[in-house]
């Protein structure tokens, strides 16, 4: 959908399903006294454990950092209007990126490879000079001598 037409929000495709479904929801939930800032309050928690979950994995071993992020700052989106204006322009963005892309396939490979290839070499440029058993115990040499 054109960035225009999203930013607009005069039309039927506005929203996605599960945007209209949580609205209906909200709509529910706050006929209940108290209900609206309860459910406030739950999307908050609820993103913000998908934000800081995926800031952990940036220092903690393992993959995906940055779906749960995403789906951290989805969950804001549907409550609070600054996370929505951040999704549209984070999708705005991909769509751009996206659009480029497919416009220019050969310079999008080329960077996709050379990405690939400085990967690959950093990875094993950490296996051949042993870099995290380096770090370690540079780390370890540092602890022991602070006071």
């Amino acid at each position: 959908m054109p960035a225009a037409s999203r930013a607009t929000g005069n039309g039927p495709d506005e929203r996605n399903a599960l945007d209209r479904r949580y609205d209906a929801f909200a709509r529910h939930v706050g006929k209940a006294p108290g209900g609206r800032l309860a459910l406030r309050l739950t999307v908050f928690v609820v993103g913000l454990l998908f934000v800081l979950g995926g800031l952990l994995l940036v220092v903690l071993p393992g993959p995906l950092t940055i779906p749960p992020v995403l789906v951290g700052v989805y969950a804001w989106s549907l409550e609070f209007g600054w996370a929505r204006r951040l999704r549209e322009r984070a999708t705005d963005s991909a769509e751009q990126a996206w659009d480029s892309a497919r416009r220019h396939p050969v310079r999008a490979a080329t960077v996709t490879c050379a990405g690939l290839v400085a990967a690959g070499a950093a990875l094993w440029a950490v296996a051949h000079y042993d870099l995290v058993s380096r770090g370690r115990d540079l780390v370890s040499s540092m602890a022991a001598t602070s006071p």
